[in-house]
């Protein structure tokens, strides 16, 4: 490793807090403290320790540096910037408008950024994620005998008091010790210092002692002594750890301000102009200047690039991220079922998932400890269990730890566009993970949140465990494809169509209760593939015979789907001749990707402007108008359930065949309902 020299260190340190003063000030907003407290690990840590490529930030073998920290943003870009991987014209737009540098760290907007943070703790465990996937890749390929992954990635984690205080966090560095992660280290910025004032106020927690009780090693060092630094450095990337690495470093916040040193008020506050001046004059910067740094710091801050340029150059030529194949099971593979066969479509993704942890070797996940209900057992039997003993396996057993796999699944899709990462649970308990579920559609990665006993259908376990509003919220989300599949063939479809996404979160809502396989979906594989992936399609229709009355469009999800055609045939069938009005009966099992649609093929599925419109599905109605307009017809729950058998509940809120068809034929003939 080249030497190095204090005074240029200092320097360097002192630049980079020049550029998160002057940067913080234009955009009048930012939060420089914690940014100053650990800017002496982060410089030291990309200047000598960190292993990556500026012209190839997406090489493979990179380490992987994840901020979550995610408000000390202008710490990271600062270090980017001198990397030469993000203009000083982007740094003068920080949380401008159109720029490469938000408040927030996002990494499909910034190049160097690897994952977006912001809310705490979320960085450490997706950082544990990235871990995980790290050690099943380099396994493969030593069982493949390749050389693609010439080297195994460390995965640095910069983690301040907020984070820590999070159980997103904790629980993840739980599971972290309990797998051994030892290419994990965590950079604890130990300021004592948060938004409302001393962190003594909400904590006495003994870190070092709680992590050791988790299975981490822990060294405990001054954040500003760049002795005891680098010896906690060299610690990390020592072989023969067993240990995934936590790094105290007690710091203090706005190390290096002129008189605001320790001050709360510097955690999410620009420092005024004259403290910005008194600040560069006592690290000996020009006050006068504005982002400004001397050229001779930037061949001082890479020189450690040339070390491993060759190799990089030379796999990444070999490897290319951009062209990854997805090795789904073959069209003759597939379970096939009979036409009103019962099944539950968690038993059937459950089978499909099976089969397709044997193709597809980037697939790795599992459930938060319910993996008889999720129907996961199959896939773990297949794929075998990721330990710290064995990093073959690609079935992850989570625990009651909800928010921690979904964050943990996260940075597994963000490690690699080879990784699928799923995650299962009871639909339910998806307010839990819902923060990690909107990462996953901020970040634009392919992630499968898996979630059974979707409705009052699951029957005895009552109103806290009977999903109400959950889909329907879910579905508020952006950029997130919520499927509901109607039976166990449209649950394939929906797996096949995820499986070949890239940039494409999906929530799999499923019954608990079997639901007939319904005859809409008896077709081929790539013609249902087709009608799932347009969001919504034709499931039953009846012809009318009477051109003066108004067609019928009925709409469901999922198990209401059967329920729905069942009362529409009967409608059917009570009509006289002479006097039928045509009926078409849709299957919706994914809202986002109808609204994706061409307006033909909308329009074709919401009918004439005087068709008469229904939903139907098992939870909140709010929502449903935007098929069936302001005069339709919205049957649904619109309150908590009960603990009753399914059955009954079904009869109680007025779901079954016979009663969705009665309250139809009432909303119809208000004055003369049919029987």
């Amino acid at each position: 490793m080249p030497l190095h020299q204090p005074e240029l260190d200092r320097s360097v340190i002192a630049h980079l807090k020049g550029l998160v003063m002057d940067a913080t000030r234009a955009a009048n907003s930012g939060h420089p403290g914690g940014a100053f407290s650990s800017c002496d690990f982060a410089a030291l840590l990309w200047m000598e320790y960190l292993c990556y490529a500026p012209k190839y930030p997406r090489w493979p073998c990179r380490d992987r540096f994840v901020l979550s920290a995610g408000h000390e943003s202008m710490l990271l870009y600062s270090l980017l910037h001198m990397a030469g991987m993000l203009p000083l014209d982007e740094i003068k737009r920080f949380r401008q408008l159109g720029s490469l540098t938000p408040g927030h760290p996002e990494n499909h907007l910034t190049p160097g950024v690897e994952a977006t943070t912001g809310p705490l703790g979320q960085g450490v465990a997706m950082a544990v994620g990235m871990a995980v996937a790290a050690l099943q890749e380099q396994t493969r390929q030593q069982r493949e005998e390749t050389t693609t992954l010439p080297r195994l990635p460390k995965v640095w984690v910069l983690a301040g008091d907020g984070d820590l205080q999070e159980d997103v966090a904790l629980g993840a560095c739980q599971l972290a010790g309990h797998w051994a992660l030892h290419n994990l280290i965590l950079y604890y910025d130990k300021n004592d210092i948060q938004i409302s004032g001393a962190v003594n106020r909400v904590s006495s927690l003994d870190f070092k002692g709680h992590f050791e009780s988790m299975q981490w090693e822990v060294m405990e060092v001054d954040g500003h002594d760049h002795t005891q630094l680098r010896a906690a450095m060299d610690r990390a990337i020592e072989n023969g750890r067993d240990k995934p690495l936590l790094i105290i470093g007690q710091s203090v916040m706005a190390k290096g301000a002129a008189t605001m040193e320790g001050l709360a008020k510097t955690h999410g506050e620009p420092l005024p102009a004259e403290e910005i001046a008194a600040t560069k004059q006592a690290l000996g910067l020009n006050p006068q200047a504005h982002f400004a740094v001397a050229e001779e710091l930037y061949p001082y801050f890479n020189r450690n690039l040339n070390t491993f340029r060759d190799q990089v150059e030379a796999n990444f030529r070999n490897t290319n991220p951009q062209n990854v194949q997805v090795t789904l099971p073959g069209i003759n593979e597939w379970p096939t079922y009979t036409n009103r066969q019962m099944l539950a479509t968690r038993v059937a993704f459950g089978q499909a998932l099976e089969l397709m942890g044997r193709t597809m070797l980037g697939l790795t996940g599992g459930s938060a400890d319910l993996e008889p209900s999720n129907n996961t057992g199959g896939f773990a039997k297949a794929v075998g269990e990721f330990t710290a003993h064995d990093r073959s396996g690609r079935n992850l057993a989570f625990g009651v730890r909800e928010f921690p796999m979904a964050a943990i699944l996260n940075g597994i899709a963000l490690y690699s566009p080879d990784a699928k990462a799923f995650g299962a649970t009871f639909l339910t308990f998806s307010d839990y993970m819902r923060n990690a579920i909107r990462m996953s559609a901020i970040q634009k990665i392919p992630v499968l949140h898996v979630f059974t006993h979707d409705s009052i259908f699951l029957g005895e376990d009552g109103p806290t465990h009977q999903s109400i509003e959950h889909v329907m919220s879910l579905r508020l989300i952006p950029d997130l494809w919520v499927m509901r599949p109607a039976d166990a063939r449209e649950t394939q479809a929906c797996l096949r169509i995820w499986a070949t996404q890239r940039h494409q979160p999906v929530v799999l809502a499923l019954t608990r209760q079997n639901v007939p396989t319904l005859e809409c979906t008896d077709t081929d594989t790539q013609t249902l593939d087709t009608l799932v992936s347009r969001g919504a399609y034709l499931a039953w229709h009846a012809p009318g015979d009477s051109l003066e009355l108004a067609p019928l469009y009925g709409y469901a999800s999922g198990s209401e789907v059967h329920v729905l055609i069942q009362a529409a045939q009967a409608i059917h069938d009570g009509e006289s001749p002479g006097l039928r009005r045509e009926i078409r009966i849709f299957s919706l099992p994914c809202w986002e990707c109808l609204e994706m649609q061409d307006e033909a093929y909308y329009a074709s599925i919401m009918g004439p402007d005087h068709a008469l419109r229904v939903s139907v599905e098992a939870g909140v109605t709010t929502g449903w108008a935007k098929f069936t307009g302001r005069h339709g017809l919205n049957i649904g729950v619109d309150c908590f359930g009960y603990s009753a058998p399914g059955p009954d509940l079904a009869e109680h809120f007025g779901l079954t065949a016979t009663q969705v068809k009665e309250r139809i034929l009432h909303w119809i003939y208000p004055e003369s309902p049919k029987e």
